[in-house]
This record gives C-alpha cells, sequence and structure tokens, in this order.
C-alpha cells in the first residue's frame, strides 16, 4: 500500500463526484510531466487524499491501475489547454468525518512532506502549482488518518487493506462510449453491434481474432470456452470501428492471463518475451503460470500485431 496526494482544485467536483483521477499524459508542449507520470505508479489498495480550496475532505481508495481515457466530458471548458488523451484512475473516495486542514498543521507536516516532487509547500501553506499526483510517505498518511475522530482512520486502512480490483468510473466511460456507437446513424445495425460486443470480446472481434489466434499464448490452452478474445490496444481509446473489431489487435488469453495483460501487468515483446511490470510480485505471477522473460507460445507476431502491442508497452504496461 502506497500514499499518494492530488491537488486538483479545478477538477474536484467532476473526480470526486464521479469516482476517478485523471491527468493529461504530457504537458501541452508534449512533454513528460512528473505529477503525471505518477499516475502510471498507483495500484489497486492504494490510498489518495484530495486537496481542494486549502482542505482534505475527501480519501480515496485506488480500484484498478491507470488506463489510457480521453478528457473527461464533465470537465466542461475546465482545463481546455489540457490534451485530450490522458490517464484516468478508478477511485472509490470517502468522506473524511472531519476536514483535514494542511495549513493548520504545518509542524506536524513539515518533516513529513517528500524533498523532492512535494504536492504541498510548507512556506505559503498551500498546494504546488502544477503538482497534480505526488507519492508521500506512510507517516503523513496514517498522521491525516489519525487526526479524525475515533476508530474511522483504522477503519479505512482495513477498508484499503480488503479492496479488490474494479474498473469503477472506466466502466461508465465505456457505457458511454457504446452508447455514442449505438446513437451513431452513420453505422449500419450489424456495424453498431459488432463494435459494442467487441467491448467484451465477442462477436466479430472474437471470430476475427480465432481466424489468426489458436489458443492462450501463455497457458497453451486451446479450448475456446477457456478463451478470452482480448484486446492488445484497448478498446476504449481504439480511433476507428475497424480498430475495435481487427482481429490482429486482438490475443485469445486465459482468464489470468487477460488479466495480466489488460492491467498492464505484464506485455510481449516483438520477438515474443514476456515483459513484467516492476511492480508485479515475481513469486505471486509463476503461481498465476507466467514468467517473466518466457517465450509465447505460437507462430511469430505479424506486422499488424506488433504495431499494436508497441501501443500496449507504451500505454498499458505500467512503468519498469
Amino acid at each position: 500500500m502506497q500514499f499518494w496526494w492530488v491537488n486538483h482544485k479545478q477538477t474536484y467536483k467532476q473526480e470526486v463526484g464521479n469516482g476517478y483521477i485523471w491527468s493529461p499524459k504530457t504537458l501541452s508542449n508534449g512533454r513528460k510531466n512528473h505529477f503525471y507520470e505518477t499516475m502510471r505508479r498507483v495500484l489497486p489498495g492504494d490510498i489518495v487524499f484530495s486537496y481542494a480550496s486549502g482542505q482534505i475532505r475527501q480519501v480515496g481508495v485506488i480500484t484498478r491501475p491507470a488506463a489510457s481515457s480521453p478528457r473527461p466530458v464533465e470537465f466542461g471548458t475546465t482545463g481546455q489547454q489540457w490534451d485530450d488523451n490522458g490517464w484516468m484512475v478508478p477511485v472509490d473516495w470517502q468522506t473524511l468525518p472531519t476536514p483535514f486542514i494542511p495549513k493548520n498543521n504545518l509542524t506536524a507536516l513539515t518533516p513529513l512532506l517528500p524533498e523532492k516532487y512535494s504536492p504541498f509547500s510548507a512556506e505559503t501553506g498551500r498546494g504546488n502549482q502544477g503538482a497534480y499526483l505526488a507519492g508521500v510517505s506512510e507517516g503523513l498518511g496514517r498522521y491525516v488518518l489519525g487526526t479524525q475522530p475515533g476508530t474511522w482512520g483504522q477503519g479505512f486502512l482495513k477498508l484499503a487493506q480488503g479492496s479488490g480490483d474494479d474498473d469503477g468510473a472506466l466502466r461508465i466511460l465505456d457505457d458511454a462510449i457504446s452508447q455514442t456507437i449505438q446513437d451513431d446513424v452513420a453505422l449500419s445495425q450489424t456495424e453498431r453491434q459488432a463494435q459494442v460486443l467487441a467491448r467484451r470480446g465477442q462477436g466479430k472481434f472474437r471470430t476475427n481474432v480465432e481466424a489468426i489466434e489458436t489458443g492462450c499464448r501463455i497457458s497453451g490452452i486451446t479450448d475456446p470456452r477457456h478463451l478470452t478474445a482480448s484486446h492488445i490496444k484497448p478498446w476504449r481509446v481504439c480511433e476507428t470501428g475497424t480498430e475495435r473489431i481487427d482481429g490482429q489487435n486482438g490475443f485469445l488469453l486465459c482468464p489470468n492471463i487477460d488479466h495480466l495483460f489488460d492491467r498492464g501487468y505484464i506485455s510481449f515483446s516483438d520477438e515474443g518475451a514476456v515483459l513484467v511490470a516492476a511492480q508485479v510480485d515475481r513469486t505471486q505471477l509463476a503461481l498465476l503460470g507466467c514468467q517473466e522473460g518466457q517465450q509465447v507460445d505460437g507462430r511469430p507476431f505479424t506486422e499488424q500485431q506488433k504495431s499494436y502491442l508497441a501501443y500496449h508497452r507504451a500505454n498499458v504496461l505500467l512503468p519498469k
């Protein structure tokens, strides 16, 4: 479990109200930003404090790793300078019984703040400009939770420790994309159905994948009853309907490998080696039937699959 602090005065209502945090992938000039890159380092069960208007009023539990996502429509005109291509992290927000005001706790907070990439300035008593999501120490996290009445903080920590993996706000986003497809009068009913079913690895997409792939690339399972047609470039960020149902944009994977691949815990090199994110416990990975560096089963990847895998490695695989 790690602790995080998000400064989001501009988008506080939208993010807390809809269960997520969101940032663009880069600055407006295309350069990377440390406080955006941190979005890719959160994991399910991590805790994030919401800082806005001088207070921490909510604390949340991360429910899944970051996923590529368009800028939320509910932002409206807020952040129009931000790139539309961003990261979304689903969060299960809880309201603190007593709002925490960092400015009133500077003596205790100052030694607990990070020396580098701090989200908060002890000198100004405000959030640092441009610091969106920052990692903070366990000591700081426990201090903030410890200011809450009774055993509330302890109860929240138990809640976080028992949390699982859930798409949360991303599921709502996918629902909205599905509705947009269904409302697109430029598409035939058959085309709309094919694209919507592809979201869950069904219909025309699965048929197209099965024409290329014969079994799970890791486990070797070939029984279709135990295989999921999984997108390489995620369905929600496909730029065209063709990409959504392209058989080259998919693998047949057994459920445990599908989970690892979908969440970005593993990916594949063009040569077929298994790549593993730094956050993954290698012992647990082995129990799931996967080893770092092992070669995948089946024939070499096609050039089209390699193109989609390049996207997966850059935008889905969690950082090394």
